[in-house]
């Protein structure tokens, strides 16, 4: 058994209590290799902002669970020596069985999510229920899920989404004793998060998806006054990646994301964690691209690593800065 605490990392209680209180979202980025933890390690301390280091079920399998324990260790050592020793979580994404969640517990993780949105009501609530009673004899946060986000994200996938139904929360929540709730109100996983018939074109051509459900969540928090919500699913998969990708040998088709002007509204809510994983995808394979079709002869992994790890930090700054609001909320 390893605990968080002497990792050096946080679990999401205060930091969920002060978003909520300073109208502003945690990041919640997904990592699977060093590039990308050092990329969001530098971006929000520079920024000064919480973190939370997300890991699917794919990358644990694909990094390893050891080195990704020993990597958010040094995620905390690596902060303060860039000067500031920012809050940072090490969360399980979209957790599917109880084993799961409790070998992540057990190998030093601060916050687990149990994603039963895809059971039947009480089989949910029983699951989450478990994962809980186990989780807060350590003191590590729990995230639940209710509704179905469409979209294929790693090992997470569904054709059809079915949004949360306001009147089962306070329920669900009571039940359960989970500490935030992930709802879907509209943000799909993926970098093809719509069909092309669900959105409209503006005058430019660029494909618009259908807006957010803001009167779910309004309806949600009228429920649940003050509880962290969760948002998945919500990169805006930025054109210019996009385009990059596709004009470098890239073949991304009908590529559209979340508006980051109704994440930007969605952060001043009682939504204090959004999560970001595809966006970070497309900057990396956009500058890999790019360095291999401007330079075919390269082939230190340095040389296309290093300028997609800066691209990352320089979208992970933006959205710290101009879509969550949690920039400069560390002292």
């Amino acid at each position: 058994m390893v605990s968080y605490k002497d990792l050096g990392l946080v679990n999401t209680r205060e930091m969920f209590k002060k978003a909520i209180e300073g109208g502003y979202a945690i990041p919640a980025f997904n990592f699977n290799n060093m590039e990308q933890m050092q990329a969001i390690i530098s971006a929000c301390v520079e920024c000064s902002s919480p973190v939370i280091l997300q890991v699917s079920s794919g990358a644990r399998k694909y990094a390893n669970q050891t080195l990704l324990r020993y990597m958010a260790q040094g995620a905390v050592e690596y902060a303060k020596e860039l000067g500031k020793n920012i809050p940072i979580v090490l969360h399980l994404d979209h957790g599917n069985s109880f084993e799961l969640c409790k070998n992540c517990i057990d190998m030093g993780f601060s916050s687990v999510m149990i994603d039963g949105s895809h059971l039947p009501y009480d089989e949910n609530v029983a699951l989450t229920k478990q994962v809980v009673d186990y989780a807060h004899q350590f003191d590590v946060t729990v995230e639940g899920e209710l509704g179905v986000l469409a979209g294929v994200e790693d090992e997470v996938s569904s054709e059809v989404a079915h949004y949360t139904r306001p009147e089962e929360v306070v329920d669900f929540v009571t039940k359960t004793g989970v500490d935030s709730l992930a709802i879907s109100i509209g943000t799909s996983h993926g970098a093809n998060k719509f069909k092309p018939e669900q959105c409209t074109r503006n005058e430019d051509g660029i494909l618009l998806p259908p807006p957010l459900r803001f009167d779910i969540l309004e309806a949600i928090e009228e429920q649940l006054p003050g509880f962290p919500i969760v948002l998945h699913g919500s990169s805006s998969v930025p054109q210019e990646y996009v385009k990059i990708i596709n004009t470098h040998g890239g073949a991304l088709k009908d590529a559209v994301g979340i508006p980051e002007e109704q994440l930007r509204k969605a952060a001043k809510s009682a939504v204090c964690k959004i999560n970001i994983d595809s966006d970070g995808r497309l900057a990396m394979t956009a500058m890999v691209r790019k360095v291999f079709v401007d330079n075919p002869a390269e082939f230190d992994p340095r040389k296309y690593l290093g300028p997609a790890r800066d691209e990352l930090k320089k979208l992970y700054m933006h959205k710290c800065e101009n879509v969550l609001g949690s920039a400069g909320r560390v002292e």
